[in-house]
């Protein structure tokens, strides 16, 4: 099990908790540090079933800074893809990877139903 992360993010810790908490070994990866590329994310997009747009880190001061929101609408998938590839600040953390089960964001509940 992979799971990306940013250090600082509360959300990433309560995540990293409740897997400890449950007994899940995992690999950590920190998304500032380790970007996702293109390639992986589409990957990952396609195992998720969500929408490309949950992949974004909208509270992020990138996102807002560059008006991103106003942006997405017009821009092809690829685009999107490539677009979040360039900062993994831009990216919605925690991201679990698990096989074909990819979780975006922390969900208590929908992690239990998905993992346990």
């Amino acid at each position: 099990m992979l799971f990306i992360c940013y250090k600082n993010c509360t959300t990433c810790k309560k995540a990293q908790k409740w897997l400890d908490q449950e007994g899940l070994s995992y690999e950590v990866r920190d998304i500032k540090d380790d970007k996702p590329n293109a390639d992986e994310l589409k990957v990952w997009f396609e195992k998720s079933g969500l929408p490309l747009k949950r992949f974004f880190n909208t509270s992020g001061q990138i996102y807002r800074q560059n008006n991103i929101k106003d942006k997405l609408p017009t821009m092809s998938e690829e685009d999107q893809l490539d677009l979040l590839a360039t900062d993994g600040m831009l990216v919605k953390r925690p991201i679990l990877v698990d096989g074909d089960t990819v979780l975006v964001g922390f969900k208590e509940k929908e992690w239990e139903e998905k993992l346990l």
